[in-house]
């Protein structure tokens, strides 16, 4: 039993760098540097995911948390592709501010995301039979008229109505508001509750934290490992040119 159990942990690990290796191919032909700007933001995120799943008790992010760190975790490939493409070789400001600008609407817009999107919790490490007991348990100790139908919950005197969504591949369980009609101060509520009810519940480590943990790691590996390749003049010409500044030589 502990050799199978062994084996199947190796075919999840193997299927979890399967991915990773087939989105390193192509980035073989991309400079080391632009490299490594796409690919590092994205590995610290998979190791907080890694930390997040190896710990001993579930954690908590609310909706605005979540698209935030996923949108930092994808700033890297978002500047060096369609950013990259899009910003002007030739223009009156320097590249600097260029950047800045394009940065900053990027902000923008994952702020926007977030003021439209409907309020969510996301729950890692966790499964959806321990957050569905966890959110009876709550119903029942604070909201005597709530209403229970399936995986979607009404807790009326808190101003939340909400559905149960399980990732059980990502080790997750949100909690996904259903209609317009939400008390924002009752889904923070609701998330302070939930937390202090799932605080007590043991969540054994899983396999998708050491998943996570070994992408983040090859992730890493293939951002840095070509950059012993490259001197410090043609790292510093290759900056340059993506900041979009002149040449050194033709610098004063």
């Amino acid at each position: 039993m502990r050799q199978k159990a062994v084996g199947r942990k190796l075919v999840g690990l193997a299927a979890g760098l399967l991915p990773v290796a087939i989105f390193l191919q192509p980035t073989a032909l991309m400079d080391p540097i632009r490299l490594t700007i796409a690919l590092v933001p994205l590995a610290l995120y998979l190791i907080c995911l890694a930390a997040i799943h190896l710990r001993a008790r579930p954690t908590i992010w609310n909706g605005a948390a979540d698209n935030t760190y996923l949108a930092g975790a994808l700033v890297g490939l978002v500047l060096v592709g369609p950013m990259d493409s899009l910003m002007p070789y030739s223009s009156p400001l320097p590249g600097y501010y260029l950047w800045l600008l394009m940065l900053l609407l990027y902000a923008l817009g994952v702020t926007m995301w977030n003021l439209v999107a409907r309020p969510r919790l996301v729950i890692f490490h966790a499964t959806a039979e321990q957050v569905r007991a966890a959110l009876e348990q709550l119903a029942l100790r604070t909201e005597p008229e709530a209403a229970i139908a399936g995986n979607s919950f009404l807790l009326p005197q808190t101003g939340v109505h909400f559905h149960v969504d399980s990732y059980a591949a990502l080790g997750t369980v949100s909690l996904v508001a259903l209609g317009d009609q939400q008390s924002y101060s009752g889904w923070r509520r609701l998330r302070s509750e939930l937390a202090q009810s799932l605080n007590a519940t043991e969540a054994p480590r899983t396999m998708q934290g050491y998943i996570f943990a070994a992408m983040a790691l090859v992730m890493f590996l293939g951002a840095i490992a070509p950059l012993h390749r490259v001197d410090y003049q043609a790292a510093k010409k290759q900056v340059r040119e993506i900041l979009r500044l002149p040449p050194q030589s033709d610098v004063g």
